[in-house]
């Protein structure tokens, strides 16, 4: 084989190798808002693991696409749920561009099942049992508006850190679904922040 050919080949190889690197393993994603602060601000980048999507516990961090929950956007033809658009989409995504979808990263406070409450006076109680919510900034309340809800199996509640500036199952509770987000849609757990440097490192859950 001619050392050009060979070369290309390896480009190509490793290319390939990467895309599924991010489609089934791990994706990094740029956060644009802070509706996750103080634990994660605009700008971090972070690393998604995609393995062990399916199995979430409160207090999680998540990706999740939110097309059909909590955007309104249409899939471009590119982006199936097929194998094939899920390559594609790892190629567009490997180049920054992430097609026909709208994703969103909150941290799950209900699963299947749940029954929660809050109030500006009470804060966050699930089952029964009151929440401690350390990632929140002190003094900060657990919601500004009561709310009171049932998480049907197989799907999740999620709020933002920033709780007086984050648009999350709070602010869908009319819409179809209830806001509430099908774990099939789930991308992967917040696992790692490499960006900026002074703040590389885990989340704590």
């Amino acid at each position: 084989m001619r050392p050009a050919r060979r070369w290309l080949l390896e480009i190509g190889v490793a290319v390939l190798l990467v895309m599924l690197l991010r489609i089934f393993v791990m994706e990094s994603f740029h956060v644009p808002s802070d509706s996750m602060a103080p634990t994660i601000e605009p700008g971090d980048r972070v690393v998604v693991t995609k393995i062990g999507a399916a199995d979430i516990a409160r207090g999680d961090v998540i990706v999740f696409d939110g097309t059909d929950t909590f955007a309104v956007a249409d899939r471009t033809p590119f982006a199936s749920d097929g194998l094939i658009g899920r390559i594609l989409s790892g190629a567009a995504s490997t180049l920054s561009i992430r097609l026909g979808e709208q994703d969103f990263l909150k941290r799950v406070a209900g699963v299947g099942g749940d029954h929660l409450t809050c109030t500006p006076e009470g804060g966050l109680v699930v089952n029964g049992d009151q929440v401690t919510e350390p990632w929140l900034e002190p003094g900060t309340a657990a919601c500004d508006t009561p709310f009171d809800v049932e998480v049907p199996q197989g799907r999740l509640f999620v709020l933002g850190d920033n709780r007086s500036d984050s648009a999350d199952s709070r602010a869908h509770l009319g819409d179809p679904g209830g806001g509430m987000v099908p774990v099939e849609d789930v991308v992967g757990h917040v696992s790692w922040r490499y960006w900026p440097l002074d703040r590389l490192g885990g989340l704590e859950h």
